[in-house]
């Protein structure tokens, strides 16, 4: 058996908590001690047993006012999927114009979570083009 610190991130007491854990090929939590409110607990045997994240990223925009959009995931992911969804997500190039919200993913590797546009993108006016097409910056 081991013990694990952590510092809760669920409410902003900010308990530092110790987690018990009976130490297996999967660890299971034995006891949690530090927690003020229960949601500390919870969240404390989750991190130990199946942590999750959410992901902020950005990707690519062609004929947009600005090249990247950003976008995040609507719900948290299991630690050991955020390489795979980074790199589904690096694959992604969107056409301008991009709205806030608009889905640019679904079940990226599999997970349980869409990737939404959190940055809103313009098209490119027809000067802004040309004068980047000018400078070798946009193809056609």
């Amino acid at each position: 058996m081991s013990a694990r610190e952590f510092t809760c991130v669920v409410c902003p007491n900010g308990c530092s908590i110790v987690v018990e854990v009976d130490d297996d090929e999967t660890p299971v939590v034995a006891k949690v001690r530090g927690n003020v409110c229960k949601r500390g607990e919870e969240w404390a045997r989750q991190e130990v047993e199946n942590p999750l994240r959410t992901i902020a990223s950005s990707v690519s925009v062609s004929g947009g006012d600005f090249p990247l959009a950003s976008v995040r995931t609507t719900r948290p992911i299991p630690l050991g999927k955020i390489r795979d969804v980074m790199e589904t997500i690096r694959q992604v190039t969107l056409a301008a114009p991009v709205e806030i919200g608009d889905v640019v993913l679904v079940s990226p590797a599999g997970c349980d979570t869409e990737v939404i546009a959190t940055r809103g993108v313009g098209s490119a006016s027809r000067d802004v083009r040309r004068a980047a097409k000018a400078k070798g910056g946009m193809k056609e």
